[in-house]
């Protein structure tokens, strides 16, 4: 007898996600905990594993869609035959796309959004420093640990709720309605948007798992952090030269590994930047490891995959590093653990184009470096203009924590050791 399984939790705080691929089809007999599929959550790519041992009788969803958590998506009878082998079977290396249970077309299921408590974001600033103090949270280590990850305290959203006990849910709305009213405590909603149709033909396209996150993601740090952004220009012609002469045969150097080598060593020097300002308890959580997120460019939407130990490894390693977690990245193979526990983060887009940009930094990080493309521009030495490589390189930066005149040393002392590569190697 066939028995119907809804998709489990398999991240916290996500409740939908994309299926990127089956690993089974209608037919085939697998074991308990052998992989099924793997869907997009977030930014991260997850194996769902078989519930029992038996035979596939159904799949209920295909690559592509979105499947909320408790969805029914597989159909599987318990015991049949073969089902015990003590060796799974091996999926193919490509299969046809399993069969789908014909169904009525209609829209992927949305998210059941929490009911938001009576929360007035107007208000928030108005609360004293009395009545959050006075205030007794009662709450799960869960819902603590959520709350110090997203950065807010506790006691607003008891006042706000009117109750001391806080869940989840009271958190999630609370941010919401915050990031609603632009992080200011305004309490300005976002319109509905205008009817388009009525002036001409559209389309809709739901949002895959990354570019929910992505917008997510953006909306917290656009809200949360005044940025300001800093701009230089690194003479990088003996860079250039430099990595040039590297062995062809040797691992592939790009400029990118060379600032990530910068960026470890101008973080040691400016601690400030490799930090995470903590509102709640008027600290500032300086950070004595130097992760490092690279942002990468994929099919499904951005990655900031995050490079462990930047300060502790040379050029070359950094190199391999970087090539290797970008082919992760673009093939979905980055696991939870690969996106986070970053401390700063570096994003390129010279291999595209422009002369400059204004990055968001990536909160609970103060800073974030972009670089843009090259150029070829004529610089007086000696008297005499002489053709120069000059790379555009800009800083964002969380105006709480560091001031302009630090944001343009720190970007100055990084465009210096591109300037000078061979000093730089004296820190490998």
């Amino acid at each position: 007898m066939s028995t119907d399984f809804a998709l489990p939790a398999l991240k916290e705080n996500v409740d939908l996600v994309e299926v990127n691929a089956w690993k089974v089809g209608v037919g085939d007999v697998v074991s308990k905990d052998q992989p099924l599929l793997e869907v997009q959550a977030d930014k991260a790519a997850l194996e769902v594993p078989s519930p029992v041992a038996g035979r596939i009788s159904k799949i209920h969803v295909k690559v592509g869609d979105q499947v909320k958590i408790g969805q029914l998506y597989i159909s599987i009878e318990a015991g049949a035959a073969g089902a015990n082998s003590p060796t799974p079977v091996a999926p193919p290396t490509s299969r046809v796309e399993p069969k789908v249970e014909a169904k009525p077309a209609t829209s992927p299921p949305a998210p059941v959004a929490p009911v938001a408590p009576s929360i007035k974001p107007s208000t928030v600033n108005q609360i004293s420093p009395e009545e959050r103090t006075a205030r007794t949270v009662v709450a799960s280590p869960g819902v603590r640990r959520l709350a110090r990850e997203m950065g807010i305290d506790l006691s607003l959203v008891a006042v706000q709720t009117g109750s001391d006990r806080v869940n989840e849910d009271d958190l999630k709305a609370f941010v919401k309605q915050l990031v609603a009213g632009g992080g200011s405590g305004s309490g300005i909603s976002v319109p509905p948007l205008p009817r388009f149709e009525e002036h001409g033909p559209i389309e809709r396209q739901p949002l895959n798992a990354v570019r929910r996150a992505t917008a997510k993601q953006m909306s917290l740090s656009w809200s949360q952090i005044p940025h300001v952004t800093q701009n230089d220009l690194a003479d990088v012609t003996d860079l250039e030269a430099f990595r040039k002469a590297q062995d062809p045969k040797g691992p592939k150097i790009t400029v990118t590994a060379f600032v990530l080598k910068a960026l470890s060593i101008a973080l040691k020097e400016f601690p400030q930047f490799n930090s995470s300002l903590d509102l709640a308890n008027n600290q500032l959580v300086l950070k004595k490891f130097v992760h490092i997120g690279v942002a990468v460019d994929t099919d499904g939407g951005l990655l900031v995959p995050v490079l462990r130990d930047v300060d502790q490894k040379s050029v070359v390693q950094l190199a391999i590093e970087v090539n290797g977690i970008a082919d992760r990245a673009r093939t979905k193979k980055l696991t939870g653990a690969d996106l986070t526990g970053g401390t700063f983060t570096l994003t390129n887009l010279g291999g595209i184009g422009g002369t400059g940009f204004t990055p968001i930094v990536n909160w609970p990080e103060v800073a974030i470096l972009g670089l843009s493309r090259g150029r070829v521009e004529f610089v007086s030495k000696g008297g005499q203009p002489v053709p120069r490589l000059l790379l555009p390189v800009s800083l964002s930066y969380d105006h709480r924590v560091v001031d302009g005149a630090q944001a343009a040393r720190f970007l100055r002392r990084i465009a210096s050791m591109l300037e000078e590569p061979l000093n730089m190697m004296l820190h490998a």
